[in-house]
């Protein structure tokens, strides 16, 4: 076999990890997720639906399966995305660098990077094996504030300038208790199962 076409062929797909509670998940989830797709080297972009984040109270969330369906619709059928449940079936709270470890012992032919927002990387330190993190994982950082474009892309951290977006799931959710009309901050499929299920509105 030509050497080159070996290369081709056993090259690593390069999967971006961008984790979250997607609660509900949102345009500005999308428009992130698709920059750093085009301005960076991946090859798909995996959305990990947390079932509980360590620092997020649980009764905030809607239930698992409600949040991953919400984000199966919004992506449809484009498949350099995918809504991902792996965190479902593991141990609570979740933590990432056990999530990267069952996904790197499943997936071997895949190359895993994270992707987070500037303030999660402001708090990395916190998070469970944090330096085995940052010693193994790319890290890919879409900036929250136009201060947070200053980061110092240091070692595996690579700062993609992603649109700094203002709407947040916070946001919809009061807009929704209060009887706000939110159609246009999620796409359509997902903010149809959204007013069908009544999410929110209390």
């Amino acid at each position: 076999m030509d050497l080159h076409l070996a290369k081709i062929k056993y090259k690593q797909m390069k999967i971006g990890l961008y984790f979250g509670s997607f609660n509900p998940v949102h345009n500005g989830h999308l428009m992130i997720a698709n920059t750093i797709l085009e301005y960076s080297d991946l090859d798909r972009i995996w959305f990990v639906v947390s079932p509980q984040n360590p620092f997020k109270e649980q009764r905030q969330l809607l239930p698992d399966y409600h949040r991953l369906e919400l984000l199966r619709l919004a992506l449809g059928d484009n498949e350099k995305y995918k809504a991902s449940d792996i965190e479902f079936r593991m141990p609570k709270p979740s933590y990432t660098v056990d999530t990267l470890a069952y996904l790197a012992d499943k997936y071997p032919e895949k190359q895993f990077s994270l992707i987070m927002g500037a303030d999660n990387l402001k708090n990395l330190n916190k998070w469970k094996n944090s330096e085995f993190i940052l010693k193994n994982y790319d890290i890919l950082v879409y900036p929250r504030s136009e201060s947070d474009e200053k980061i110092i892309q240091t070692g595996r951290i690579k700062l993609i300038e992603a649109p700094q977006i203002e709407v947040s799931s916070t946001f919809i959710r009061q807009a929704r208790k209060s009887g706000k009309d939110v159609r246009y901050f999620m796409p359509p499929a997902a903010y149809e199962y959204l007013t069908e299920m009544h999410f929110y509105e209390k």
